[in-house]
């Protein structure tokens, strides 16, 4: 059998998902029956001509294969389930007309009942900065161009905490220094959405993982909490910050 990279890599700690893995083996498979018909080894397919063993048809066929098993993808650019609506998870959230309805459902978002100060716990997030007090607005879901353009052109209210899935930054960039706080469901405090927040002091919770937060409901994130380090995300220390919305 005609053996890769892969099959020897002992820095690898595994795919992260099953669907990762399908997606990997269907490659590996490709690219092994390629090598075997050809007569070629794995260094002189990386380090030759430029291979023809595997194409874009390839890749293409084993996305059907995910496609045909049920799997759709999660979209990171709006664009991406309007151009393609087969094969990606539907834009909730990424209209006005289902704004009022939507919100992030994460499994793993810990939820409490009501405290005495009318603190509904909906989620948790990795704190990027400290600040003196916790910070509270409106929370508003951005996840489009057109919801940016928006803003931009419209004006931010002051009191907005925009809840986002871009850790990169890039979409939220001209708007962001308007921001009251971010509730961001990716990334890490090392992100650059992080590094960009703590550079504008606006308060930022990264790897946010929140359920039943509304476009237009009132919340507080926890802001004083103590920021996860760079030693807490390799030691694998949990250091979280509530996110709270407040009921009255």
């Amino acid at each position: 059998m005609t053996r890769l990279y892969a099959d020897t890599d002992k820095f690898s700690h595994g795919d992260a998902s099953a669907v990762v893995e399908a997606f990997h083996n269907a490659i590996h498979d490709r690219v092994r029956t390629r090598l075997a018909a050809a007569g070629d080894e794995w260094a002189g397919f990386v380090t030759g001509e430029p291979p023809a063993h595997v194409t874009a048809e390839d890749f293409r066929a084993v996305e059907a294969l995910l496609l045909e098993a049920g799997h759709r993808f999660a979209w990171s650019a709006a664009i991406s389930p309007r151009e393609r609506p087969e094969a990606y998870v539907p834009a909730a959230g990424a209209d006005e007309a289902s704004l009022a309805t939507f919100s992030f459902e994460h499994a793993e978002a810990i939820t409490a009942t009501t405290d005495p100060e009318g603190r509904e716990q909906r989620g948790q997030g990795d704190n990027v900065a400290r600040y003196a007090e916790d910070r509270t607005g409106i929370a508003r879901y951005i996840r489009t161009p057109a919801q940016v353009l928006k803003y931009v052109q419209g004006g931010v209210p002051a009191d907005t905490i925009a809840i986002i899935d871009d850790s990169g930054g890039t979409l939220t960039a001209p708007i962001l220094a308007r921001f009251a706080g971010v509730i961001c469901a990716g990334g890490s405090t090392r992100s650059h959405l992080g590094i960009l927040t703590r550079e504008y002091r606006v308060p930022c919770l990264m790897n946010a993982k929140v359920s039943g937060i509304r476009h237009g409901d009132t919340v507080r994130i926890e802001t004083t909490a103590r920021p996860k380090t760079a030693d807490d995300y390799q030691s694998g220390r949990e250091v979280t910050a509530r996110v709270w919305r407040i009921t009255k």
